[in-house]
């Protein structure tokens, strides 16, 4: 069946874009594989600063001398945390259902799709057809590249939200956003944290200056870091996860019980067919687009993420 449009993916800017057009009188396609609200609702924004706002409430609690208040032992109870983390996700996911169910021209299929040709897509076994299809599929979590990752149970910025036991040490692979977010977090909460970077400085592509007062406030908190430390291998000892790094005065290696894996981003472009369409993609997977956000390909765009870029629910 042939559409106004497609969007593929649920995200901060297929979501909106699908509202509009449907609202304007367009027969519109919304496909989504996973759960509605992409990222940000589901393992971004939404659920991290629900459990950051806890870990900053245990901060507090944990300081309170320093504003004259006397607090008792404070430990986090992660079980509820995630639970409410849980709660304030599933209301948000709702809310954009009932958004979706108001508008009877927005037909939506839960599944992967798959490009057939420019301009069609399987999703299951229905094939949409559309002149006009939106690529919001968004990125997952790198995880490549780490000599023995596949052989023991890591932690990505997915996952590591759904413990409910707190790591007693927990290491954490890459210096970015993410990796300082849960750091923190976790320090919070009451772990110790070791952030494992192989540049010079934390947030890389911040001014030096922004980057060593951020490492100077976060190791005033706990945070330990080993920088410009290249990783080559990881492997489990027992019950310890054990990261060996290569440094200028030599190879070292630390024991930790968890593992977070937080190198960067990859696009959700492999299992989307793009072989059967001209859409160019750079070495990483990333979808090209120009300042229009069009792909190569007349009638195909690329939206949020998926592109490339900052990942910013801003700027998809």
């Amino acid at each position: 069946m042939k559409y106004d449009a497609i969007v593929i993916g649920s995200g901060q800017a297929g979501t909106p874009l699908s509202f509009r057009l449907a609202d304007i009188g367009w027969q519109v396609v919304l496909v989504e594989k996973s759960y509605l609200g992409g990222t940000c609702i589901n393992t971004g924004c939404t659920p991290t600063k629900t459990m950051i706002h806890r870990a900053q409430v245990a901060h507090y609690a944990r300081n309170a001398a320093r504003w004259g208040v006397r607090a008792s032992e404070v430990s986090a109870d992660l079980p509820e945390i995630a639970a409410q983390k849980d709660k304030v996700v599933h209301s948000f996911r709702d809310g954009r259902e009932k958004q979706m169910k108001r508008r009877p021209n927005l037909h939506f299929y839960s599944g992967q799709a798959r490009f057939v040709d420019d301009h069609k897509i399987r999703v299951d076994e229905t094939l949409l057809e559309s002149d006009k299809i939106f690529i919001d599929t968004g990125g997952r979590a790198r995880v490549s590249g780490i000599p023995g990752l596949d052989a023991i149970p890591y932690l990505t910025n997915e996952n590591i939200m759904d413990l409910t036991v707190l790591p007693e040490h927990l290491i954490v692979l890459g210096g970015g956003y993410i990796g300082l977010e849960f750091g923190q977090m976790f320090t919070r909460f009451g772990s110790r944290v070791t952030v494992i970077h192989h540049k010079g400085q934390i947030l890389p592509r911040e001014d030096p200056e922004i980057s060593g007062e951020l490492q100077r406030v976060l190791e005033e908190e706990g945070l330990k870091f080993l920088l410009n430390a290249r990783t080559t291998l990881v492997k489990k000892d027992g019950g310890t996860i054990v990261v060996s790094v290569d440094r200028a005065n030599g190879r070292s290696n630390v024991s930790g019980s968890h593992l977070l894996v937080a190198i960067g981003r990859q696009p959700n472009t492999n299992d989307l067919g793009l072989e059967k369409t001209g859409i160019e993609t750079d070495s990483s997977g990333f979808i090209k687009v120009n300042s229009r956000l069009e792909t190569n390909v007349p009638g195909i765009w690329a939206l949020g993420d998926v592109k490339g870029g900052p990942a910013f629910t801003h700027i998809s």
